[in-house]
C-alpha cells in the first residue's frame, strides 16, 4: 500500500492557484506537491514587505545581476579635476520591468531608479561609499555563477579598494585603475588620458 503525505496549503508557492500536482516517491510514500504560479508583480509586492533579505531573494538578485548587471569603471573628461579626468565606479542593472529593479534598491539600501525615454528602467549605484559598504558585501555573500561575471566583480573590487584609499586622485593610482579597466568588458580602446 502506498502512503501519501499531503503538502499543507501554506507549503506551496505563496498560496497561488494550483495548476499541477507532482507526485514524488519518498521511501515507500508518495509526497504530493501542489505547484502554483506567481507573477513577477505579485512576487515584487510580497518581497517589498520582507524586512531582511532571505537567502532565496539574495540568490535571485545575484542571479539576475549575473545576467543583466554591469560593474563599470567610468571615465569622464573634467577640466576642473587635477588630472583633467574623473574616475568613478558604477553598478547598474537595466530592465523593462522596474518593479524587479526596486528589489535591488530595497535590499541594497542605496542607489537610484530611473527610466529612459525608450521605456527601459535602470537601477544604478555610483556612490563610492554605497558601493564599498552595500554592493560589494552583498555580492560577496551572494556569488555569481558565471566565471565572466566573477572576473568582472573581482576587478571591480580591486578598483573599489583603490578608490577607498583615495588612490584614484593620484597619477599612479589613476594609471593602475586604468589597467584594471582595460581587463574588464568593454574596457575601452582609448589609452591616452593624460
Amino acid at each position: 500500500m502506498v502512503r501519501c503525505s499531503y503538502v499543507k496549503k501554506s507549503d506551496y508557492l505563496l498560496e497561488t492557484p494550483v495548476r499541477h500536482m507532482v507526485l514524488v516517491p519518498v521511501r515507500g510514500a508518495v509526497k504530493i506537491y501542489m505547484v502554483g504560479t506567481i507573477s513577477r508583480k505579485l512576487m515584487y509586492k510580497i518581497m517589498l514587505n520582507v524586512k531582511e533579505i532571505s537567502p532565496k531573494m539574495g540568490n535571485y538578485l545575484a542571479g539576475f545581476a549575473d545576467g543583466e548587471g554591469s560593474f563599470m569603471i567610468v571615465i569622464r573628461n573634467r577640466k576642473d579635476y587635477k588630472l583633467n579626468w574623473k574616475l568613478s565606479l558604477a553598478f547598474n542593472v537595466s530592465q523593462k520591468e522596474s518593479y524587479i529593479l526596486a528589489l535591488f534598491k530595497k535590499h541594497l539600501k542605496c542607489g537610484t531608479l530611473r527610466k529612459r525615454s525608450d521605456g527601459v528602467s535602470y537601477y544604478e549605484v555610483n556612490n563610492i561609499s554605497s558601493i564599498i559598504e552595500n554592493v560589494i558585501p552583498f555580492f560577496k555573500e551572494f556569488n555569481f555563477l558565471s566565471q565572466n561575471k566573477q572576473k568582472q566583480f573581482s576587478l571591480f573590487v580591486q578598483a573599489a579598494k583603490l578608490f577607498g584609499e583615495k588612490k584614484h586622485l593620484t597619477k599612479s593610482g589613476f594609471d593602475v585603475i586604468l589597467q584594471i579597466r582595460r581587463k574588464m568588458n568593454r574596457g575601452g580602446k582609448r589609452t591616452n588620458f593624460i
